[in-house]
């Protein structure tokens, strides 16, 4: 049943281990067991060094130690959280191992054990292990189709994209925090689109930019005849997102009379259109965003506080842009990419004039970058953006610092296709530094992504775009779990 993969038996018991290895034998499964002593990390690395290239532990039996069996536990968690571990005979104190190591102990079992027990106990380690390298690859995917508008590096936005990928399949309500610009709505299409709902509607609200009078018919609908002006019908918003998300921005503008019934619809998931007596029923996921304190709102009476306990179930708060200023060269250069993409022209910015930007506020964050870089690209088209171009309240760099790095200019109103930095010359160090093997590794995952995008995933086309072989892009997928279940 196992045969392509070994059971590692550590133990400081010769008996014991002799006893597995036969009982293993005969069950015609591979074991790898080890005699534990005081060098038991020696031990550990022998073992990890004797599994094959083309096989991998299905679990570790842990029994009959001398040593403190805690630090052992957690060394083969650091070593692979996916490879449950089985206890033998009370050898673990549980209590005394780390918090995130427990859930690797998959059973606690007396020695001798029946065949069925054992079998048993062999077959939850092989359903662990599979369900725990479905999830990997899961997240893998994740990471790198998922949420390819979120762009960025920075700590703030990898756990973003980790909450994302937690929540995003999961049918509960979401609340995303955050000022105006950070790119909360991203995120909210990002949770629909890789959700079960993603066939159905996306349908976004603003419940700031609507008259508190109007809000109640946009979101229920009403019947003709229900006020001045209803000449006929209409659906609300609840019934074009069913089956799908609606997501309510800037949630905390909603009056307090509205918040009454749409604690209604959240409870009872049905409502009645505006002027009518007809009960629907409804069946959406709800995503809320909002730049306000609700919490604050709660204090002063004009958010309700069960309300926000129903929307509030998985909250998601972003980070302002100053607070990731490392990511503003990656995001100037996705800003570009897609200016480009859609044929509007394109230009360039030398290390100075990035350098100044990192140091800016960015009060209206993602959005204010993204109007200034369109702001350029009329005013400097195919041009080299320097601290004089720039904007006075953007300059925070003296020009002729020495910082900035003169960079040659196309020759020729061209969109520069293979251009991946955002200037050419010396790269840019962010002002927080960067770990630099991540920063590779994501760049590299991020660039094959868009060429196999680019490329209607055609590999050998994708291949050409990178100057790659094709196996060694193959590979490369491969690696950061790109491969579609019938490639792989």
């Amino acid at each position: 049943m196992w045969r392509d993969n070994k059971f590692l038996v550590l133990t400081d018991d010769v008996a014991l281990r002799q006893e597995i290895e036969v009982i293993f034998s005969f069950l015609q499964e591979e074991t790898v067991a080890l005699t534990l002593d005081v060098n038991w990390r020696q031990a550990l690395d022998a073992a990890v060094s004797a599994a094959s290239e083309n096989t991998a532990f299905v679990g570790v039996l842990l029994g009959s130690l001398q040593q403190p069996a805690a630090p052992l536990v957690e060394a083969l968690f650091d070593w692979n959280p996916g490879v449950p571990i089985v206890v033998l005979n009370d050898s673990v104190n549980v209590a005394e191992v780390a918090e995130t190591a427990r859930a690797q102990i998959l059973a606690n079992i007396k020695w001798p054990a029946s065949y069925n027990k054992v079998v048993d106990v062999l077959h939850r380690c092989q359903m662990y292990r599979e369900q725990y390298e479905w999830g990997r690859n899961r997240q893998m995917q994740r990471d790198t189709k998922l949420f390819h508008s979120l762009v960025g590096s920075s700590r703030q936005v990898q756990q973003i994209r980790e909450l994302m990928a937690q929540v995003a399949d999961k049918d509960v309500s979401v609340l995303i925090l955050g000022e105006s610009g950070t790119g909360k709505e991203v995120v909210a299409r990002n949770l629909h689109y890789h959700s079960e709902r993603k066939k159905a509607p996306f349908v976004p609200v603003n419940c700031g930019a609507i008259p508190p009078e109007l809000l109640e018919s946009e979101l229920f609908g009403h019947e003709k005849g229900a006020f001045t002006g209803a000449i006929t019908s209409r659906p609300g918003r609840f019934e074009m997102a069913e089956g799908g998300t609606l997501f309510l921005d800037e949630i905390g503008d909603m009056p307090l009379a509205m918040q009454v019934k749409l604690l209604r619809v959240l409870q009872e998931h049905t409502y009645e259109r505006v002027g009518g007596s007809k009960t629907y029923k409804t069946d959406v996921r709800i995503v809320a965003a909002t730049h306000r304190n609700l919490e604050q709102m709660i204090i002063d009476g004009t958010f309700r506080e069960d309300l926000y306990y129903r929307l509030n179930v998985f909250p998601i708060e972003m980070p302002s842009l100053r607070e990731r200023s490392e990511d503003i060269p990656l995001l100037i250069n996705e800003l570009i990419r897609r200016i480009e993409a859609e044929k509007r022209g394109s230009l360039q910015f030398n290390s100075a004039a990035i350098m100044s930007l990192t140091r800016h506020d960015w009060p209206g964050n993602v959005r204010e970058l993204a109007n200034l870089v369109e702001r350029l690209v009329i005013m400097h088209p195919f041009s080299v953006v320097g601290i004089q171009e720039l904007p006075m309240k953007y300059r925070h760099v003296e020009d002729g610092d020495p910082v900035e790095i003169p960079v040659r200019a196309p020759a020729a109103p061209a969109p520069a296709t293979n251009r991946v930095s955002v200037a050419e010359g010396k790269a840019l160090l962010p002002v927080n530094g960067l770990n630099l093997k991540e920063y590779l590794t994501d760049l590299e995952q991020d660039l094959i992504v868009q060429a196999l995008e680019d490329c209607d995933n055609v590999v050998a086309r994708a291949a050409e775009r990178l100057h790659l072989r094709r196996t060694t892009l193959v590979e490369k997928m491969r690696k950061y779990g790109l491969m579609n279940k019938e490639e792989a």
